[in-house]
């Protein structure tokens, strides 16, 4: 839990993407999160959670469905929806943020 602390409290954005293994939409994000990476050029940071393997912090974060998408600045959650979204969108998301 504080190494998820420690990420999310870098100066750069983070993108946090809440997933299951059983999830079809979430397997549908993985190449679209590399194309926003790549795109991003390291501008984000990118880190997926196993909401199986991670429940206390789904429940801490209230995800109820998956994939769920957070992105935090400086620690602090500022933007958040579930569903499967385009790249483009994530990307317009982050740059306003970042």
């Amino acid at each position: 839990m504080s190494k998820f602390s420690e990420i999310i409290n870098q100066d750069k954005p983070v993108l946090v993407d809440f997933f299951a293994e059983w999830c079809g939409p979430c397997k549908m994000m993985s190449p679209i999160l590399k194309e926003v990476k790549d795109s991003l050029e390291g501008g984000v940071s990118i880190i997926k959670i196993d909401v199986d393997k991670n429940q206390s912090l789904a429940a801490k974060y209230q995800v109820r469905g998956v994939p769920t998408l957070m992105l935090f600045k400086s620690g602090k959650q500022v933007w958040r929806q579930s569903g499967v979204l385009q790249k483009q969108e994530i990307v317009s998301i982050i740059k306003k943020h970042g």
